[in-house]
């Protein structure tokens, strides 16, 4: 009818269909792929935070839809996670003598193969939260110095065969995984790593998720 508000305050046009209200699964799939976009170098800190606050308060679909217009677009599996990238990278390369700490952490895209040629910087890969898209993730190592850290979750194997390592410690920890239970990725550590370590270890336990499983005899008051 002539008069009505829409939903962003403004006049309706006079016989225009009402704006469709967005979910709460559509703004987690917009979060997901703002944070995929801050995650490959698109969006900055600062956007990210703006966008993110934008799409976590929006109330219709076409407020949603302008936040991610000029990101590639990302599809999803029936549960609602991240499935696959319109484009996923065959080659990453990372260059970086002595400065600081590479990190790749939170929901960030695995390229098909990472080349790391650091010299005397931490790197630190966090695949718990990465979108995976390939059964296989070759890393291509010519590291000298500091640690390279891998972080995984179940279903993730590490394969360090095809890895040299010279004056190096290796720490593997494996995560008990049920025998049923299918590998969604094969990590392959290639190449050499001079000095330093090489850490392959699960999530650590925040200090809520310690408490929670500490033994009731070690309560306040027991």
């Amino acid at each position: 009818m002539p008069g009505e508000i829409s939903p962003t305050g403004k006049p309706s046009d006079p016989g225009s269909p009402p704006e469709l209200r967005a979910s709460h699964a559509d703004r987690d799939r917009t979060v997901d792929v703002l944070r995929i976009a801050a995650g490959d170098g698109m969006l900055t800190a600062d956007e990210l935070d703006e966008r993110l606050e934008a799409a976590l308060s929006a109330r219709t679909l076409s407020e949603l839809a302008v936040l991610t217009v000029d990101l590639p677009a990302v599809s999803f599996a029936a549960d609602g996670t991240a499935a696959e990238v319109a484009e996923v990278k065959d080659v990453v390369r990372i260059e970086q003598v002595f400065s600081g700490t590479v990190e790749r952490t939170g929901r960030w895209v695995l390229p098909r193969r990472l080349e790391l040629a650091v010299t005397w910087c931490d790197v630190t890969l966090d695949l718990t939260e990465a979108v995976i898209t390939q059964d296989t993730f070759r890393i291509d190592v010519a590291m000298a110095g500091k640690s390279l850290t891998l972080i995984t979750k179940p279903g993730i194997e590490v394969d360090v065969d095809g890895l040299t390592l010279v004056h190096c410690k290796l720490r593997h920890r494996r995560m008990w995984t049920p025998p049923e239970a299918p590998t969604m990725l094969r990590v392959e550590l290639v190449g050499q790593k001079a000095h330093g370590k090489v850490v392959v270890r699960p999530r650590r336990r925040t200090f809520m998720q310690w408490l929670l499983r500490r033994p009731a005899s070690l309560s306040p008051g027991a």
